[in-house]
C-alpha cells in the first residue's frame, strides 16, 4: 500500500510539470490612442495564424502612429470601425492564411477584432473592431459563392467605451480614402500612439 501511495505520488509531481506547460494564457495588447487606453485579448489558442499575424505588427511596432480611419455606423450603437496600416508598402507583412469562424469558433460578437480581406488568404494589416453582435461576418457554409466570412481573432476586455468614442465621432460627408469609403472617413480619425503586449499575468 504505502509502494503504491509514494508511486502515486511520485507520478503527480511528474504529471504536473507538464500540465504546467500546456497551460497557455492568451497574449493581451493595450492600445494606447488619442482618445483613450484599449486593451484587447488575442485568441492564440483559438486563432493561431490570425493571432500571430497581429502580434507580429504589434511587436515590430507597425501599428505605432496608425488611425482608425474608417467607421462604418449601420445604426445606433452598430456597424464597425477600421485601423490599420492602409497598405503602406513599408508597414505591410505578407498576406495570411484565411481562418473562418467555422474552423476557430470565435464569433463576431460586440468588441471582436477581426481581419477585412478581399479574397480569402489576402488579409495583412487591416483590423476591424466590432459595435454591436454581427453574426453575417461569421462563416456560413449554407451560403452559396465565398461564404467563409473575415477571421475573428481578438476581443476588447477594457476600454469599449473608447471604442464608442471613436464609433460616435463625425464622419466626413464628401471625404474618401483614394476614392473609397465615402461618409465613412472621420473628419479628425484617432490615432494609436502605441500598441504593445502587456506582461504576462503571474
Amino acid at each position: 500500500m504505502i509502494r503504491g501511495m509514494v508511486f502515486a505520488l511520485l507520478a503527480g509531481m511528474l504529471a504536473f510539470p507538464a500540465a504546467a506547460q500546456t497551460t497557455a494564457v492568451n497574449p493581451r495588447v493595450v492600445l494606447e490612442t488619442s482618445a483613450g487606453r484599449v486593451v484587447v485579448e488575442v485568441y492564440a489558442d483559438k486563432a493561431p495564424i490570425t493571432a500571430r499575424n497581429f502580434l507580429r505588427y504589434v511587436d515590430q511596432k507597425r501599428l505605432d502612429g496608425i488611425v482608425f480611419y474608417r467607421t462604418v455606423k449601420v445604426a445606433d450603437h452598430f456597424g464597425f470601425v477600421q485601423l490599420g496600416v492602409q497598405n503602406a508598402p513599408a508597414k505591410m507583412l505578407p498576406p495570411i492564411k484565411h481562418e473562418p469562424t467555422s474552423q476557430t469558433g470565435i464569433k463576431h460578437l460586440d468588441g471582436t477584432l477581426s481581419m477585412p480581406r478581399l479574397a480569402p488568404g489576402s488579409a495583412r494589416g487591416e483590423f476591424t473592431i466590432m459595435v454591436g453582435d454581427q453574426p453575417s461576418f461569421d462563416a456560413d457554409p449554407s451560403k452559396p459563392g465565398d461564404n467563409l466570412g473575415y477571421a475573428a481573432f481578438a476581443r476588447v476586455v477594457e476600454g469599449m467605451d473608447v471604442i464608442l468614442k471613436i464609433f460616435d465621432a463625425p464622419t466626413s460627408p464628401t471625404k474618401t480614402l483614394q476614392g473609397s469609403f465615402k461618409g465613412e472617413v472621420p473628419e479628425a480619425p484617432v490615432k494609436v500612439l502605441a500598441a504593445r503586449r502587456l506582461p504576462a499575468a503571474k
